[in-house]
């Protein structure tokens, strides 16, 4: 049975950091996608980033809005999966969700939610200003 398990969250200043973690257990998924997204309070949830498996490296990718700020990191070892968030804003605040796709997702296909098959609990993220 998989299972994923977020931790990291919590409730920063403007322009503050904070690292989410995505613990993996069930399945190794070292030739597939993860990934994180999030979900403001009212809002749909969308892409945020994800790595994959892709020749000699991992392949990463980030939606425009956090592109520079965040960065995404996994650990093969550990079966986990990293955010780290940097100069954070309050339109950053929301729940986060690491997701798993057994398989290695195309770029066209990275940032629907559909496509994973494993979810995490979330993990809420508040930024004060």
């Amino acid at each position: 049975q998989v299972q994923l398990v977020e931790s990291g969250g919590g409730l920063v200043q403007l322009g503050g950091s904070l690292r989410l973690s995505c613990a993996a257990s069930g399945s190794t998924f070292n030739d597939g996608t993860m990934g994180w997204f999030r979900q403001p309070t009212g809002k749909e949830r969308t892409f945020v980033a994800a790595v994959r498996w892709s020749g000699g490296g991992y392949d990463k990718r980030y939606s425009d809005s956090v592109r520079g700020r965040f960065s995404i990191s996994r650990d093969v070892a550990k079966n986990t999966v990293y955010l780290q968030m940097n100069n954070l804003n309050p339109e950053d605040t929301a729940i986060y969700y690491c997701a798993v796709a057994s398989k290695r997702l195309i770029v066209s296909r990275l940032g629907v939610p559909n496509d994973y098959s494993y979810w995490g609990q979330g993990a809420q993220v508040t930024v004060s200003s």
